[in-house]
């Protein structure tokens, strides 16, 4: 075998042993996914009244928020997986999360007394929220930190922050079907803290791990 047919035959194995990043990641987050997804079905369970909750534009508010984060978060990962500038356009996607939240927020501000601002906002279950939501979104963190450890990020702490941010919006999902506090007062706190333990656990871990 001569020099050139060496290298045609280490090219074409590269080829068939490299997956592509997007890719990686499709399949990291579909895994980490599935895990959330057995750990909920088989110890937490959907809310007793989720037919009814279905019909209600409050409960159905809590999954436009943690899709949008999903969508966000994943275009963000997708990109800082690969060497390059931050791509802004999916900063300013992110940005309409919190934007509709205080949206809504303000607006139960106003058409709830004060007298019952407490009680919307401590609901029934806030402290199972703050533990749920981050156990519900480690497989997912750990499976998308691991996918980014086979592209080539310049950004190491904001991708495993974003990271953080697409776990928790697959954390969440699921923790809002079990959740029956649907006040956007409650998720604008206690949502708010879950994926905010999520997503700094996630850029510790781009830190130590996702370095060059």
């Amino acid at each position: 075998m001569n020099t050139d047919q060496l290298i045609a035959a280490m090219a074409a194995d590269a080829k068939t042993t490299e997956m592509p990043i997007g890719r990686t990641l499709s399949l990291a987050v579909a895994a980490g996914a599935l895990v959330a997804a057995l750990i909920f079905y088989f110890d937490i369970g959907a809310r007793p009244d989720l037919a009814s909750a279905l019909e209600s534009p409050r409960f159905l508010f809590k999954y436009v928020l943690t899709f949008s984060l999903l969508l966000a978060a994943a275009g963000l990962v997708w990109h800082l997986a690969r060497p390059g500038a931050i791509p802004t356009g999916w900063l300013y996607a992110l940005a309409v999360v919190p934007a509709l939240l205080a949206t809504a927020a303000i607006i139960e501000m106003f058409v709830v007394p004060p007298s019952a601002w407490e009680a919307r906002l401590l609901g029934m279950n806030w402290l199972v929220c703050m533990g749920l939501i981050p156990l519900l979104s480690a497989a997912p963190l750990v499976a998308v930190i691991l996918a980014l450890r086979q592209g080539a990020t310049t950004h190491p702490v904001l991708a495993g922050a974003c990271a953080g941010l697409l776990a928790a919006a697959i954390g969440a999902s699921l923790y809002a079907t079990h959740c029956q506090d649907d006040s956007p007062l409650f998720i604008a706190v206690w949502y708010v803290i879950g994926t905010g333990i999520v997503t700094l656990a996630g850029a510790l871990l781009g830190a130590r791990f996702l370095r060059w």
